[in-house]
Order: structure tokens, then C-alpha cells, then sequence
């Protein structure tokens, strides 16, 4: 079994804002890093609100996913990093839009600060190959 590691950041996403790249791979593990709500062709956060950044984040794991042969239907975890835990709710509300009737496990954390000015919240995932 090949052991070395792949990193990459695909294109239509945003720009990492430190010494990394979005993905890692081995096999058919993936890791994908810290990714703020962030509309990849402006640079911006994509919205103000907490649905819009989780949906935004969410769709670039679509983008992230599908580069490197996977999908949201094969993601095993979900780390999710909120600037206020008051806003679980509705992160909730748009998750369970965007994620349909998939569960995969999950854990919510609040934190102080995030790197990305503005940013409500942050997610990285783990997932498996299709």
C-alpha cells in the first residue's frame, strides 16, 4: 500500500490564508483542513450570517471532495469550530438543508477567535475515497 501522502488545494476554492493546502490524502483517507465560509472567486466571506457561511462551506467541501473522488455521502466526520455557541441553531437549521439525510458523526465546539476576520465559524472534515 502506498503510504506517501497527496496535498492539494483545487481550484474554484478559496485561497488557504497559512502554510497549508485544503487536502490531504492517503489511500483512500482524506483530511480536509480549517475552511472558513468564504466565496472562493471574491476572496470574501460569502455572507454575514451563519447559514450562509455553513453553506458555503459546505459547498466547497463539494468542490474539495469531488477532486480527489469523493462526496459528501462518504464523509465520516465533521468538526465544526463556532465564534458563538448561540448560533448553533441556526448552523444547525442550514447544515441539515445542505446535508439532506446524511449524519455523519460530529462535534461542535466553541471557540475565542477564528483566523479568518469576520468568520462565524470554521469546519474541516474527514471522509474516505468512493
Amino acid at each position: 500500500m502506498n503510504k506517501k501522502v497527496e496535498t492539494t488545494t483545487p481550484p474554484n476554492t478559496m485561497d488557504p490564508i497559512g502554510p497549508y493546502s485544503h487536502i490531504a490524502r492517503v489511500g483512500e483517507f482524506i483530511t480536509i483542513g480549517g475552511t472558513a465560509g468564504v466565496n472562493p472567486a471574491t476572496g470574501e466571506l460569502a455572507g454575514a450570517d451563519i447559514a450562509t457561511q455553513t453553506i458555503q462551506i459546505l459547498d466547497a467541501f463539494e468542490v474539495m471532495l469531488a477532486s480527489v473522488g469523493s462526496d459528501l455521502d462518504h464523509v465520516l466526520h465533521i468538526n465544526i469550530f463556532l465564534a458563538n455557541m448561540d448560533d448553533f441553531t441556526a448552523m444547525n437549521t442550514a447544515y441539515a438543508k445542505k446535508m439532506g439525510e446524511r449524519r455523519p458523526a460530529r462535534t461542535a465546539i466553541a471557540v475565542t477567535a477564528l483566523p479568518k476576520p469576520g468568520a462565524l465559524l470554521t469546519m474541516n472534515l474527514t471522509a474516505v475515497t468512493k
